[in-house]
């Protein structure tokens, strides 16, 4: 009896390894399409992926033999990156068969990242499947896998909240500027210093299309090449301040040993703004903002302590929505499991199908070939009574085939209908088909039945 292909999924990620260990197996796109290839051209691999981030390199596969499949796998790692395999076997887990699917599905829906329920680890899993058809290295287990963890994804973003919540230190500075603006559609932000979260809080900024950016670094030329990235202007640091009555966000990162804003520097600035609210995103250590602004109306100042308070409340949130999500997990396991298990049953039916079948067609043509039926019998007619008789002695077989009852039994029950019903046993003889098939130069009748004999 043909065996299905086996689901393993071996890797490491920012839980078991090391970041030296994750440097060292990191891929790039190039080495990714060559281990794809190189894993096929083994043959011992029917379908493989392998996905690659900073904080993890996972390869899932299918193939007959598992144990094979996995040496090969380690193999090639050692061999493609120049490593032993026993610098990162250590590191390494292995999930076959459904709880491979199931780590799969957490994956794409960021249950199993550094950072849960941030949405970058979605895309990546869709690149790394992209490679794999490329080079056609996936397949039919693959593609219904990898697509059902798409739907997964998109369905826990959609039904949990495990997206809502600001877990980054500038994400967060963009969510309470929101929330003091309503929208931030059409303001203004400047950014003193360019340090890399700064560069993160303005990328969030333009995702809700804020409509312009003011860059004042002290080096110019680092404050010029950052603005020419985000579409903005650069100024003089020692313009910043006559320019701050023209933003209403500033995001702060200098690195200066002490306050580069003081409260008695933009007193009389909120005068002059008609009190339009000023928000400062002072994520510098040490600070840049004199905190005492925050007693100034409708001026805001959140160092980077208040924005990690924000962020632990919504990491809270987010476990607890991610709660919700393994719910969502655990089902669609289940419906792929049924899915593999069907798939175990088509061979055994196709076989069940062609062995009554057959036993039909020999009966019907020996009765046929005594003259029990009469010549104008109609072919088409007596294949569809073949049909439909083996259509209903086979019903109850198969439908046992396709219960829910069999779960855990799957090869038990396989092997008793293929070894009651002898579908593994060679036949003697080939059974002959109901028509003879029309010779050249004979014409074709439409409705005349031409006997066996």
């Amino acid at each position: 009896m043909a065996r299905l292909p086996g689901i393993l999924l071996l890797g490491m990620n920012h839980k078991t390894a090391a970041l030296e260990v994750r440097e060292k197996l990191s891929l790039n796109a190039e080495e990714v399409d060559i281990l794809l290839l190189a894993l096929k051209q083994t043959g011992v691999l029917s379908e493989v992926l392998v996905l690659s981030t900073c904080n993890r390199v996972e390869i899932l596969l299918a193939a007959e033999n598992t144990q094979k499949a996995r040496e090969v796998v380690v193999r090639e790692l050692s061999v493609r990156k120049g490593v032993s395999s026993e610098f990162f076997l250590p590191s390494f887990y292995a999930h076959e068969g459904m709880a491979a699917v199931r780590h799969l599905f957490r994956v794409s829906a960021s249950l199993d990242s550094m950072v849960v329920g941030e949405p970058q680890i979605l895309g990546q899993v869709k690149q790394a499947y992209q490679r794999a058809t490329a080079v056609g290295a996936s397949g039919p287990i693959l593609n219904r896998m990898l697509h059902r963890a798409f739907q997964v994804a998109k369905r826990i973003r959609t039904e949990t909240g495990i997206g809502d919540h600001a877990v980054s230190i500038s994400y967060a500075a963009i969510e309470l500027a929101r929330k003091i603006f309503g929208s931030l559609e059409g303001r203004r932000a400047m950014l003193l210093g360019a340090g890399e979260m700064a560069e993160l809080a303005v990328e969030h900024l333009l995702r809700h299309k804020i409509s312009g950016i003011l860059v004042a670094n002290r080096t110019f030329d680092r404050g010029l090449a950052l603005a020419r990235r985000f579409g903005g202007e650069a100024i003089r640091f020692e313009d910043a301040f006559t320019s701050l009555g023209d933003v209403d966000i500033v995001i702060s990162s200098t690195g200066a040993p002490d306050y580069v804003i003081r409260r008695q520097d933009i007193k009389p600035l909120m005068r002059k703004r008609q009190n339009r609210s000023l928000f400062f995103i002072d994520i510098a250590v040490p600070r840049d903002v004199d905190p005492a602004i925050n007693t100034l109306d409708n001026a805001y100042v959140y160092d980077i302590d208040d924005l990690q308070g924000v962020v632990d409340d919504n990491l809270e949130e987010r476990r607890q929505e991610a709660g919700r999500a393994e719910g969502i997990v655990e089902e669609a396991v289940l419906r792929f499991t049924e899915w593999v298990e069907g798939l175990a049953l088509v061979p055994t039916i196709k076989a069940l199908r062609e062995k009554v079948g057959g036993i039909l067609e020999e009966e019907l043509r020996r009765t046929l070939g005594s003259g029990g039926l009469g010549q104008g019998e109609s072919p088409e007619a007596l294949e569809r009574m073949v049909d439909a008789m083996v259509t209903k002695v086979l019903h109850d077989p198969i439908r046992l085939l396709k219960s829910g009852g069999m779960h855990g039994n799957r090869d038990r029950y396989l092997g008793w209908m293929r070894l009651l019903f002898a579908l593994d046993t060679p036949a003697s003889e080939p059974p002959v088909p109901l028509r003879r098939p029309v010779e050249d130069g004979e014409e074709k009748q439409k409705g005349r039945w031409c006997g066996g004999l």
